[in-house]
């Protein structure tokens, strides 16, 4: 193929390309989130901890 032909192939191929365009939204973006956190927080003592407890509740 010659230079010139190979030239005029790719001009042509350019012109027929699209064109992308990125521009921001005029409206704020908005994203609602329902997120339920609940937070469960167990003790578990043993017998001796609960006595110690018991007869030092003043400290607790």
């Amino acid at each position: 193929m010659k230079k010139g032909a190979f030239l005029f192939v790719c001009v042509a191929a350019s012109a027929l390309t699209g064109c992308v365009q990125v521009t921001a939204p005029d409206k704020p973006i908005v994203i609602n989130l329902n997120i339920a956190i609940r937070q469960e927080v167990l003790y578990r003592l043993d017998q001796a901890s609960k006595e110690v407890i018991e007869e030092n509740s003043e400290i607790f």
